[in-house]
């Protein structure tokens, strides 16, 4: 089930934005076949398989790709598939004879999609980096952050998975739908940079205009204005408070028991910090649980501030089913939602090679060669060794 059911997408396992990819395609219906190594190094932050949910609703199997069997297999996989995902630096699939050239010589209708940090070409294109640096090369970095404090990290999921994953899951799906009417494949070049400075598309268009021209901390979006940031309360628990239109700011006044017209003007961002202190005063003087009960619900734009522990359980994602849980662990479920082909709920995350032999069977790969494979060392099963 799900729309992108019956697509086969072939993963070079990776770190970061290629599994999140691949992750995303699967959690719509796509069979995706992760190929991993035979030796692992340490990829990303090291944790039991089971914890690394990008690695959900997939297949895994080891092939060598240092061996010209290997590759051969790879490729063979590749005419197969509808699209193929890679992660590594530019130049590194060219090395092992899987390169875009081969691999659409082997299969034109293929969609070659990689995601960089720094892009396919250009200055940087060869140099290590990780989310950081790339958001911090676009504008994002700068613009996050308290006023007088440096730039805030925002974990990595501007880089990485908005600007990363997300930017390439989107560019397969457009050649895909593409190749349908063309029968033609093509190269998805998904670079961290240009999809982090693709989010910022509007704010640039705001500093164009005008109204995001101070720095990081003091402009409407950024926890420079009172009526768009968290507040502590009484319990010393947050809420987030994000009225930014007035008919909703006069509502959460009303309902905080702020008279709105004894404050100044928030027109003049002179006085936010004055009406920023009333505001937090007033929060200052119940619980979270208390303000949350009278304004949730309401225009205010009022949220409590959830840990990752307590978000699942709060009643509205509980009625969405917005988390759910897969092998025993409690995760996000898939989105987006459809009217008619809902997928199904990912499967566990598999170790490396886990299902080397039944995936490969599943691709069309002959019960006897995979014999030879297997005896030959180009593949391995994590299962039989």
């Amino acid at each position: 089930m799900g729309p992108l059911a019956g697509y086969r997408i072939v993963e070079f396992a990776g770190i970061g934005p290629g599994p999140f990819c691949a992750m995303l395609l699967a959690d719509m219906g796509a069979t995706v076949l992760r190929l991993d190594r035979p030796t692992v190094a340490n990829l990303g932050i090291d944790r039991p398989a089971r914890f690394n949910l990008l690695n959900r609703g997939r297949c895994s199997a080891i092939i060598d790709l240092k061996r010209e069997e290997g590759i051969a297999l790879a490729l063979e996989l590749v005419g197969k598939a509808d699209a193929l995902i890679e992660g590594f630096r530019p130049g590194t699939m060219e090395r092992l004879g899987l390169g875009p050239e081969p691999c659409l010589a082997r299969n034109q209708r293929l969609v070659y999609g990689r995601v960089t940090g720094w892009g396919q070409d250009g200055p940087l294109a060869a140099a290590a980096g990780h989310d950081l640096n790339y958001i911090a090369l676009t504008g994002a970095l700068d613009a996050i952050g308290r006023a007088g404090q440096p730039p805030t990290p925002p974990l990595n999921l501007i880089g990485d998975y908005g600007g990363g994953a997300l930017y390439l899951a989107f560019g397969i799906v457009c050649a895909l739908l593409e190749a349908k009417s063309s029968g033609k494949g093509q190269v998805v070049d998904a670079a961290m940079i240009d999809g982090s400075a693709s989010l910022m598309t509007p704010f640039f268009g705001l500093f164009a205009a005008g109204l995001h021209t101070a720095p990081h901390g003091e402009n409407t979006l950024d926890s420079g204005a009172p009526y768009y940031d968290v507040y502590v309360c009484a319990d010393g628990r947050y809420i987030s408070v994000a009225p930014i239109e007035t008919k909703f700011r006069a509502e959460f006044y009303h309902l905080i028991g702020i008279d709105a017209a004894s404050l100044p003007s928030a027109a003049d961002r002179a006085n936010w910090p004055a009406i920023k202190e009333v505001i937090a005063a007033r929060l200052a003087t119940k619980p979270a649980a208390e303000w949350c009960a009278l304004l949730e619900g309401t225009d205010a734009c009022v949220a409590p501030v959830l840990s990752m522990r307590e978000a699942p359980r709060h009643p509205h994602h509980l009625a969405r089913g917005t988390f759910v849980e897969i092998g025993g662990i409690v995760q996000p479920a898939p989105a987006p939602r459809f009217s008619r082909t809902s997928p199904d709920l990912p499967t566990p995350p598999q170790p490396a090679g886990q299902d080397t032999v039944e995936a490969l069977a599943d691709w069309g790969i002959a019960a006897d060669r995979l014999a030879e494979l297997r005896q030959a060392g180009i593949i391995a099963d994590a299962r039989r060794g």
